[in-house]
């Protein structure tokens, strides 16, 4: 691989520079499912090996990867319009040339469309339903349409296309990476770099759909292949400087990743600061992610506490809010002696639930109103002790 000299330290070694542009073949050392028989999730651990990488990451770093589309779904499309897999066509701006099987599988993105694909993609058809649809004032309408379908919806539904594959190609997003909080401390695994994946399936417009990247770690990724893969730094996600203080880990579901790198990292540096991790999940018996890794820190002393919600077990949803509620006296006590308060995890309505319930703590144990709650918390984010990784 060619060095740029716009690097000048890694022109010094013999590494290239690994990044986004250039992603690392990273070899899978283990994939197994954390969930146990019965569960309705499937959620991956992966071990990666960063040997002669010269990658390194922080905990609270992301690792990108680098996906390739489902081959069934890539077959689907090439059959529905009957194209030649071997057909080049030109990607990229610098106009690069792949066979389309090729093309559709790394380069693209296929599993999602826009707004201005299906504008594009108007002039080659004449269905009146898609002539309609991209009018203005059906921008509603439009919007509605592209959600949860994908280039084979839109290929089937609106034919017959005067179009060859290089004009529908060139409308097309290039295939993003997938950011994955890193699940593991570098100092506990040299040379190794852990994630925890929930696999994403559902059903949408009468078909079935898969996540791009979860569901290729989860069926199509085994120990001894590779995966594409760099370090994406996070500077607002990270342990306090002095690990003598005090953390709050709020972390359901996968959200538990950079919390496992965390307690890793306190373990290997033997903190003096006390470590409080609130996880849930579904079921307690097939949904504890990392429980025996969990309690066997919880022994050694390195984590102080694990309060644990599983939403399914009982007649009432009980989740980490609920929890935090449940412990709100003490938990108070802690921010109150300088704690740093971590959540990770579903933006839409697992932070918000948490943000609240801290207000509503915040309020009942300091005796305040709720504005002096809200401005006590801002405070707490000022100070950098209030960080959130959320998605």
């Amino acid at each position: 691989m060619q060095l740029t000299m716009e690097n000048p330290k890694n022109a010094k070694s013999d590494k290239p520079p690994y990044s986004r542009t250039n992603p690392f073949q990273a070899k899978v050392l283990k994939n197994i499912n954390l969930n146990g028989a019965g569960s309705s999730k499937e959620t991956r651990h992966i071990e990666l090996s960063l040997k002669d990488s010269g990658l390194s990451y922080n905990p609270g770093d992301a690792l990108g990867i680098v996906p390739s589309n489902d081959p069934e779904l890539v077959a689907s499309v090439l059959m529905e319009m009957e194209w030649d897999e071997e057909t080049v066509v030109t990607v990229g701006k610098q106009g690069e040339a792949l066979p389309l099987k090729e093309a559709l599988t790394n380069y693209f993105e296929i599993t999602l469309i826009t707004k201005k694909i299906l504008q594009q993609a108007a002039v080659f058809t004449e269905n009146e339903e898609l002539q309609k649809l991209v009018e203005v004032e059906n921008a509603d309408q439009l919007k509605q349409y592209c959600y949860g379908r994908d280039l084979l919806d839109m290929l089937r539904d609106f034919g017959p296309w005067k179009a060859s594959a290089q004009e529908i190609v060139s409308m097309l997003r290039k295939m993003t990476p997938r950011l994955y909080s890193i699940a593991s401390s570098i100092a506990a695994n040299p040379d190794e770099v852990h994630l925890t994946i929930g696999a994403v399936r559902y059903t949408s417009h009468g078909r079935d759909r898969k996540g791009v990247c979860s569901v290729l770690c989860a069926e199509r990724v085994g120990e001894g292949d590779t995966l594409p893969v760099y370090v994406q730094a996070n500077k607002h996600f990270h342990l306090p400087e002095s690990q003598d203080m005090d953390i709050i880990m709020v972390g359901p579901g996968t959200g538990i990743a950079p919390f496992r790198s965390f307690i890793q990292e306190l373990a290997v540096n033997k903190a003096a600061g006390r470590s409080w991790l609130f996880f849930g999940d579904q079921h307690a018996a097939t949904d504890f992610l990392y429980q025996n890794e969990l309690e066997q820190y919880q022994q050694d002393g390195v984590l102080t506490r694990i309060d644990a919600a599983f939403s399914r077990d009982t007649d009432q949803k009980v989740y980490v809010q609920h929890k935090m509620l449940e412990h709100s006296k003490e938990l108070f006590e802690w921010i109150e002696n300088g704690a740093y308060f971590f959540v990770c995890g579903d933006k839409e309505r697992m932070a918000k639930d948490v943000n609240d319930a801290l207000i509503t703590l915040i309020e009942k144990e300091g005796s305040m109103d709720r504005d002096a709650a809200e401005a006590y918390l801002k405070d707490m984010q000022k100070q950098g002790r209030y960080l959130r990784d959320v998605y």
